[in-house]
């Protein structure tokens, strides 16, 4: 018997609309918080619950940070990754924070404002449906540096933060971060000689959180020889790190199909084996 490709297409098509409208109805319309207060701005997030979700429970928690070179970028960018761990059964965190060209700011109030982020969702976890214990750090570029640092870096806290309360993250997805500001890495020119402490490159200490690390080898930004030292210095304290090439990919590879579907996998395979997705 003959196979109506074009049938077969069209019925494929209505299937996997029909998957999308349901998926989109079953994930709950994001919960949107201020976490922050600076002067009279007001720094929000979004967070994504799992379907059925109930007032009590407390889940695995994913909080992601947008690249753009701590100069502009959006919270929209990670929206699809949210989409996914929620359907997952973990809670999805998508956080705005300050940027040069919004707020005319540095790298280190995006800094701050991340760990800040961090400490509020650890700080009222029992209230907001978070696992405390269980806080993957993830972004993109800039973001995935914020992601990082917020482990790496000890000296930077904003004055109105409870230090009582960590910042650290339990594991980071990272996509094509940027993790050198070094002389010879990325942003030098704005951190200075601060990179001593900003560089998550250069602050790699026992405990470091597991890790998996995303990134083209045809990065510009971000050298394939930084990422494979990184991972090094990562294993050599005693801790994980799995690092995925993707061979002549530019900077950003993640942000588009068949990429971001494949990243993402790789991503759901990590945090299964640490337990936070079932």
């Amino acid at each position: 018997m003959m196979i109506n490709l074009r049938k077969v297409f069209l019925l494929t098509l209505v299937l996997l609309s029909s998957s999308f409208v349901v998926f989109c109805q079953a994930i709950q319309s994001p919960l949107e918080l201020t976490y922050k207060k600076v002067d009279t701005l007001q720094l929000g997030l979004k967070i994504f619950y799992p379907p059925g979700y109930k007032k009590g429970e407390q889940h695995p928690t994913i909080v992601f940070f947008f690249g753009g070179g701590w100069t502009g970028g959006s919270i929209a960018q990670f929206e699809p990754h949210a989409l996914h761990f929620a359907a997952k059964n973990m809670v999805a965190v998508l956080v705005d924070y300050r940027v040069k060209t919004r707020h005319n700011t540095s790298p280190f109030e995006s800094v701050k404002d991340a760990k800040s982020a961090i400490r509020y969702l650890r700080k009222n976890a029992e209230e907001l449906g978070i696992d405390a214990n269980s806080i993957i750090a993830s972004g993109g570029s800039a973001g995935g540096h914020l992601a990082a640092a917020c482990f790496t870096n000890e000296s930077l806290n904003e004055s109105t933060d409870d230090l009582a309360t960590s910042a650290k993250p339990n594991a980071l997805v990272l996509f094509n971060p940027v993790i050198d500001n070094g002389k010879d890495g990325y942003g030098f020119e704005r951190i200075g000689e601060n990179y001593i402490t900003f560089s998550p490159f250069h602050n790699i200490k026992k405990g470091f959180p597991p890790t998996i690390f995303f990134l083209g080898t045809n990065d510009k930004l971000i050298p394939v020889t930084t990422a494979e030292m990184f991972k090094k210095k990562i294993e050599e304290v005693g801790s994980r790190c799995e690092l995925f090439l993707y061979k002549d990919q530019p900077h950003g590879f993640f942000n588009k199909e068949p990429f971001l579907s494949e990243t993402i996998a790789k991503a759901d395979q990590f945090l299964l084996s640490l337990h936070y997705i079932k």
